[in-house]
């Protein structure tokens, strides 16, 4: 893989980075949101006029995401080391926190930070997760 690299079939970056940024054996993962390519957001429905957020979709498609980006360069979430996320509101941490755990095991795990943002960059996003992993050349 090239030092950065950025996937086709996703959400483009809403800057100028990359979805991942190879620093020798350590890859690091951009901000990553539960946006699909077509800038639609999973786990935000309108029902009755109403927008409904559901934590747990939005977590849940982020670390399919990453997920996803990993498998691209032959990595797996086994090989995440670090993780980062930003909560828009702390409330949402049970729910988070449950989806988190069918990804992440506590004793094998990567270490976590979970921090809260007043905002992201889209009003409809509650979840942002960036991550680094252990990935050596071959």
């Amino acid at each position: 893989m090239k030092n950065n690299k950025t996937f086709e079939d996703k959400a483009k970056p809403l800057g100028a980075y990359p979805h991942l940024k190879r620093a020798g054996d350590f890859v690091f993962v951009s901000g990553t949101s539960s946006r699909r390519k077509d800038n639609s957001i999973e786990g935000m429905e309108i029902i009755d006029g109403e927008k409904i957020y559901d934590i747990r979709k939005q977590t849940r498609a982020v670390l399919e995401n990453i997920q996803d980006y990993l498998a691209e360069i032959g990595a797996t979430l086994e090989d995440v080391v670090d993780v980062t996320t930003f909560l828009v509101n702390m409330d949402d941490f049970p729910g988070y926190n449950e989806v988190y755990g069918e990804f992440f095991a506590a004793t094998s795990g990567p270490a976590r930070t979970t921090i809260s943002a007043h905002q992201l960059p889209h009003p409809d996003l509650k979840i942002e997760i960036k991550a680094m992993a252990y990935c050596p050349q071959n």
